[in-house]
């Protein structure tokens, strides 16, 4: 446990390295913090700083800089904050994205947008799983004898389709007639709940061959959906970052990240996370290898088990008092979509 001073000069440090991307000497520390002791006494703590892993040297006549561990303390500090007063403060930036975007997409995407504006790092907003969201209306709209459009309508407003093609022509009538079936199979349920009962044997009642392929259909339209709920921006604001001048060093990065699945394990964290408070995950702290050079602040929001998560990904040396608050805006704006 770091003394009140040692976690005044750590923060000094971390601060000044987060703005300037430079090795931070005592002198600095000094002349630009008021810390309210001596350049002796600075020198001597960031000795004992360094002695305890939080800081390191990079070169011998250079300052120093934050190791993972070191963030690590910084940000223990920060999660221990009272945010309550922050909730008013941002009322007006959480209204304005609701009120700026009438279906869910554009509300993830607009939120994703702000997150990269207010960190100048990468933003993650992943939907809700459509595993687990329940359907409000099914449609089987003709479009020609031999091709129909399958729509999907669940609870919360997200709305899916996909066409479907037949060999023989297929009549108004008889598509009318499976809409029917299906939406009384389908209303109320999710997809997990129709999956496990076609386990159970519902799969009986699907006899007539059309209605088997409109089942197929709309099993695939939402787990191509699953697919694709991320929306990913600001790719070009790391490109920024001294850690990533060279686009060579962040291509690994993004490779780990387009991975779904990958990414998925990375955000757990946030979803096991059920009172809200959001995860860091710091430089190595990532299972990814690849990943070593950057740091994971998310947070879940929505309720049960068709919660989504927001996340802000940037190098180590990011801003994580503005991330977090960022990271809390976007939760609130979400929170009851």
């Amino acid at each position: 446990m770091l003394s009140d001073r040692r976690q005044r000069v750590l923060a000094a440090l971390i601060e000044e390295y987060v703005a300037r991307a430079l090795p931070v000497g005592s002198r600095t520390l000094t002349e630009r913090y008021q810390l309210g002791v001596s350049p002796a006494t600075v020198r001597n703590e960031l000795s004992v700083l360094e002695d305890g892993g939080y800081i390191t040297q990079p070169h011998t006549s250079a300052g120093r800089i934050p190791t993972d561990h070191g963030y690590r303390a910084f940000v223990d500090n920060l999660l221990t904050t009272d945010f309550a007063g922050d909730d008013e403060r941002y009322r007006p930036v959480v209204d304005e994205l609701r009120r700026s975007a009438s279906e869910l997409d554009a509300l993830l995407e607009q939120t994703s947008s702000a997150l990269t504006r207010i960190t100048d790092c990468l933003s993650i907003v992943l939907a809700p799983s459509v595993l687990n969201l329940h359907i409000k209306q099914l449609s089987l709209i003709s479009l020609n004898p031999y091709r129909a459009l399958v729509v999907l309508v669940t609870e919360d407003g997200q709305v899916f389709n996909r066409q479907m093609e037949f060999a023989e022509e297929v009549a108004p009538d008889d598509l009318a007639r499976v809409q029917m079936f299906l939406g009384d199979v389908f209303t109320g349920k999710s997809l997990q709940q129709i999956e496990d009962g076609l386990g159970q044997g519902m799969a009986e009642a699907f006899r007539d061959p059309l209605v088997r392929m409109a089942l197929d259909e709309v099993l695939s339209c939402l787990q191509e959906s699953e697919l694709s709920r991320a929306h990913r921006l600001g790719v070009s604001s790391l490109l920024t970052k001294p850690e990533f001048s060279q686009s060579q060093a962040l291509l690994p990065v993004m490779q780990v990240l387009e991975n779904d699945t990958v990414m998925l394990h990375i955000l757990d964290d946030a979803v096991q996370q059920a009172d809200g408070t959001p995860s860091v995950r710091i430089g190595r702290e990532n299972d990814a290898e690849e990943l070593a050079g950057v740091s994971v602040v998310a947070s879940r929001y929505g309720r049960g088990d068709s919660a989504g998560v927001v996340a802000v990904i940037g190098p180590t040396r990011m801003d994580y008092s503005k991330v977090l608050q960022a990271v809390r805006i976007a939760s609130a704006a979400l929170q009851d979509v």
